[in-house]
């Protein structure tokens, strides 16, 4: 059974919880840097024949640990990145900054599509997508891929059968988290799992 493990990076250094999205220039912290070595030590023993990884540099920080206990170039699949949202760049959360802002209130008023950012169909397919490449490029063997929690969760809920609205704080996909993605001998979709190697350095 061929598997596809779909990784969450590690801790970015953010000290003002700044919704970073899809900006370059965030970079994993010294903890995330500490995921990404246990990562690469999980990896180590795993039949692993492709690691593919978003662009954004704290995805491929996590990978590189991964890609080089197998000694694989790490392969950048644009369609593994973060979700878009509006309301990147900004501090964000509730109770506090962006939200607080009456002009940013017309921009949730659809939380099913989401109307601040990337239709969640558009996550699930991409993801779907460069997973599937992922199986493809590994011709047999297992695959990691890395991206990041929201298309990692929505992609889940649509393999699981889940609706796509949800509390953002009750997702299970922890910081260097792996959501494993089973397939049979068709190349369908048969089984998903979830482990937290680096469960031990979560803040």
């Amino acid at each position: 059974m061929a598997t596809v493990h779909v990784v969450r990076h590690g801790e970015v250094e953010n000290p003002n919880k700044i919704l970073y999205g899809r900006q370059s220039g965030w970079f994993l912290s010294k903890r995330g840097e500490e995921m990404a070595k246990v990562l690469g030590d999980w990896a180590k023993p795993l039949n692993i024949a492709a690691v593919h990884a978003s662009p954004l540099e704290r995805a491929q920080q996590t990978a590189k640990p991964m890609a080089d206990a197998h000694n694989l170039e790490i392969k950048t699949d644009e369609r593994l990145i973060e979700a878009a949202n509006v309301f990147e760049g900004k501090p964000f959360g509730v109770g506090d900054g962006v939200l607080r802002q009456p002009s940013a209130w017309p921009k949730l008023w659809n939380p099913w599509k989401p109307s601040w950012g990337e239709p969640y169909v558009d996550q699930v397919n991409r993801m779907l997508a460069a997973v599937f490449d992922a199986r493809v490029a590994a011709d047999g063997r297992d695959a990691i891929v890395v991206s990041h929690q929201l298309p990692i969760w929505i992609l889940r809920s649509a393999i699981e059968g889940r609706r796509f609205l949800h509390d953002p704080r009750k997702r299970i996909c922890t910081l260097a988290s792996v959501t494993s993605i089973h397939f049979d001998d068709d190349g369908m979709i048969a089984d998903l799992t979830y482990t937290e190697p680096a469960k031990h350095l979560l803040p």
